[in-house]
């Protein structure tokens, strides 16, 4: 049950009348208004601009814009659930509801159960979320969380809005850096057989996790990768040690309940493994289309770009598509670009029927976004979109000092480290509480905290107390069918206080929450909803320590009790509902 998508629809029809009476013109883009909860309370439950929106429109027909306001409030008011519509400011329309509809969402929470706030599933379309796909040179650092639990989160924010979401991680297979990872494993590898290695080489990979890979080398082949040139046991090595870190990686991801459903490989894409060339398939295409074309590209302004070489060379036409400049794709040396290698990975997503691609990077590859929305753009002919979410940095802080992290110095804190520090429940939902362009401090001890400052101990103890107050319920009445089911027969009319009617209020607005993060691509503000939602809980759980009027259990009227068990359950499923979508666990207990 969504109320604000219930009177928005009533306001269309409404808008439509007066269409209908020439009082506006035809052919209005009747979705450019809104419905919502007004910035203040006080003035009421709902909120439209509608008559703002349609000024300019009516003031065309010959209708005074304030009057139009007024027609649509009185139409309002003359709703059976409504108990007033007002005009207010410069023609936002203030609407009162009876109290009839909450206690109809509160019986659709309890009804519902999981299923409240939930979209239908299919009608929106497929989206494919590409996120974490770090370098497989290594397990991951708490800098990975941030984009890894982003991911997963909006995954299952559009999964519960009726999107059906693909998770997807692209695994950099191709590059220098895996040869990089080979040879530092090929020096584990000597390590085992019992040569002294000595200091590790400057530019290969320092870190101790490569001991194991190297182990495992010695008892599949003995010495014998000794006796090969490098050209022999390079691709054997390489491939074991990416299969290791890849391991490596599902596992860390695994400590923090993320999986994926398709991991695609670069090297496949390349045709280095004697499969067919991808990348050179994707450039054909957009060749095809007239956007290849050979040429010489202005040395960049300022600093010096990665990809710019001096000579004449194959390039993409991007700026045709929002891009600032055409892009190379083939190296001097004939190998291909990375980003020649991206436009051929995304041409898979869109042959696969993804048309919505969200990719989720860190913040420092910010300049190619552009470069990528234009090859997305012009391999799909505009009809598929990527939109990139970047991910700020995460600090961790240890002991007041920032701890820095580098695979290369082989001294960084992996992921794994920190969620068996402090629990995969807290590390999800502190990613989750800023917006993912804002920096985060990571503060090991302030996420274990049990007091109301640590935001996961907050929520999850709002729903231990809930399933508290239901257990209190059942001793005080043993006899009392307590499943939300019977719950929701409780009479709501009993639910008179303020503190029980905000409640209700609260939890009507989570159907349109969920709508409006998932179209918005942001899991942070479930997290706020959940915060917003446990704290009004938890205020009005504190006024009946005062008022013992307000307790939720009142022994002496079985029948306001039964109506508050309602309300208290609904606030207990909300609440598991919202942190399931973070991917955190509701605890019925908090010791």
């Amino acid at each position: 049950m969504n109320v604000f998508a219930d009177f928005q629809a009533r306001v269309v029809a409404l808008i439509a009348k007066r269409i209908g009476a020439d009082e506006l013109p035809q052919g209005l883009d009747l979705g450019r208004f809104v419905v919502e909860p007004p910035r203040d309370a006080a003035h009421g439950d709902l909120s439209t601009n509608a008559a703002m929106v349609y000024a300019k429109e009516a003031k065309a027909s010959g209708l005074n814009p304030r009057a139009l306001a007024e027609r649509l409030a009185a139409d309002l008011a003359a709703e059976p659930d409504v108990a007033k519509a007002e005009v207010a400011g410069p023609g936002f329309i203030n609407i009162v509801l009876k109290p009839e509809v909450y206690e109809k969402v509160l019986r659709a929470v309890l009804n519902e159960g999981a299923a409240f706030g939930a979209g239908e599933r299919g009608v929106a379309g497929r989206v494919n979320v590409e996120y974490v796909s770090a370098n497989p040179t290594g397990p991951m650092h708490v800098g990975h969380a941030r984009g890894a639990v982003f991911g997963d989160a909006l995954s299952s924010l559009l999964d519960f809005a009726g999107r059906e979401a693909t998770r997807e991680y692209y695994i950099n297979d191709a590059g220098a850096q895996v040869n990089v990872l080979a040879r530092s494993v090929y020096l584990r590898y000597r390590e085992a057989l019992g040569e002294n290695i000595g200091a590790i080489p400057e530019g290969l990979y320092p870190g101790d996790y490569l001991k194991p890979v190297g182990e495992g080398l010695k008892a599949e082949f003995g010495r014998g990768l000794s006796d090969m040139p490098e050209a022999e046991w390079l691709p054997l090595v390489r491939q074991r040690a990416i299969d290791a870190m890849m391991a490596l990686i599902r596992d860390d991801l695994a400590a923090l309940n993320i999986t994926h459903e398709v991991f695609a490989s670069e090297r496949e894409l390349t045709g280095l493994d004697g499969g067919p060339d991808r990348v050179k398939e994707a450039i054909e295409t957009l060749r095809a289309k007239g956007l290849i074309y050979e040429g010489r590209l202005p040395p960049p302004k300022g600093a010096p770009a990665d990809d710019w070489e001096d000579r004449e060379q194959t390039l993409f036409r991007s700026t045709g598509f929002g891009d600032d400049v055409d892009r190379p794709l083939i190296k001097s040396d004939g190998s291909y670009t990375y980003f020649a290698s991206d436009i051929a990975y995304h041409k898979t997503k869109i042959d696969r029927g993804y048309l919505t691609l969200v990719d989720v990077w860190g913040a420092d590859h910010g300049g190619y976004v552009r470069r990528m929305q234009a090859a997305v753009a012009a391999l799909s002919d505009n009809t598929a979109r990527l939109e990139v979410r970047l991910c700020q940095l995460v600090r961790l802080m240890r002991a007041g000092e920032q701890v820095k992290m580098s695979k290369r110095s082989g001294d960084f804190v992996t992921l794994r480290e920190v969620v068996d520090e402090v629990g995969p429940d807290a590390v999800r939902f502190i990613m989750l509480m800023r917006k993912n362009d804002a920096p985060i401090d990571f503060d090991l001890a302030k996420v274990i905290e049990q007091s109301q400052d640590n935001p996961v101990f907050y929520v999850q103890y709002a729903h231990a107390r809930a399933c508290s107050v239901l257990r209190q319920g059942h001793a005080a009445f043993p006899d009392l069918d307590l499943s939300p089911a019977a719950l929701a027969g409780a009479d709501a009319a009993l639910l008179t206080d303020e503190g029980e009617r905000d409640l209700m209020r609260v939890m009507a607005q989570y159907p349109r929450m969920v709508l409006q993060a998932a179209e918005a691509h942001e899991p942070h503000r479930i997290a706020f909803y959940a915060h917003e939602l446990a704290t009004r809980f938890h205020a009005h759980w504190n006024r009946g320590k005062d008022l013992r009027d307000l307790r939720f259990v009142k022994e002496t009227d079985q029948s306001l009790s039964y109506a508050r068990m309602g309300l208290v359950a609904a606030v207990g499923l909300v609440l598991a509902s919202a942190l399931s979508i973070l991917g955190v666990s509701a605890p019925q207990e908090m010791r």
